[in-house]
């Protein structure tokens, strides 16, 4: 009896454990902190800070100036010779793919460098340059304070981190911005299809 009732106990010890695993998780989908930040932006769309950048151009705007439409956003930084890089291609392709939405102002793509202190205009207006920007629909931009840059990073949930080599180790994605101006879905830079797709269903049920 001493044997069962500790295999019992251990029993609703381990219950216990998977039931909390479970809620922690979300039903076990997530069990890294990439992935539990984009189930939960899913979830708990978040709303965005009306942050100020400067772009390629010199030009002030709020960020709350892009409501109305979807926008597509990547963090970079223009010294990146790893994930920015691919990025930089990505968005190229979507803004050769999403031309008509983008002419219609249904779709904005938006680069922000989380290293605001080397990209400047100038910095940014090569990298759009080097990656065959088509001159429309595509801005790169930096924050223009440093509480703006923390505020950003906090709602979508980027993590830059100085590597020791003059760079930063970071996570990369595309960031799916609603017309309401909701952060409403992270998905894989290698996945712009998924992030497209928001746009292209909009653009093809407009009258």
């Amino acid at each position: 009896m001493p044997v069962l009732r500790a295999l019992l106990a251990s029993l609703l010890i381990l219950a216990a454990g998977i039931a909390v695993l479970a809620r922690a998780t979300d039903g076990f989908r997530a069990f890294t902190s990439e992935t539990a930040r984009r189930i939960d932006v899913r979830k708990h769309p978040r709303a965005l800070p009306d942050v100020v950048l400067q772009t390629a151009e010199g030009r002030r705007v709020g960020l709350g100036s892009l409501r109305g439409r979807w926008v597509l956003i990547d963090f970079i930084y223009t010294r990146c010779t790893t994930y920015c890089s691919v990025q930089g291609g990505v968005f190229a392709r979507l803004q050769a793919e999403l031309a008509a939405p983008i002419a219609a102002g249904d779709v904005a793509l938006l680069s922000i460098s989380f290293d605001p202190e080397h990209d400047d205009p100038a910095h940014l207006a090569d990298y759009l340059r080097r990656f065959g920007d088509r001159g429309a629909g595509w801005t790169a931009a930096r924050p223009a304070s440093t509480a703006g840059l923390e505020s950003l990073l906090r709602t979508f949930g980027v993590t830059a981190v100085p590597d020791g080599l003059g760079g930063f180790a970071h996570n990369a994605a595309i960031a799916v911005v609603d017309p309401r101006g909701r952060l409403v879905d992270i998905v894989d830079w290698s996945e712009p299809r998924a992030a497209a797709r928001y746009v292209t269903a909009t653009h093809r049920d407009s009258p």
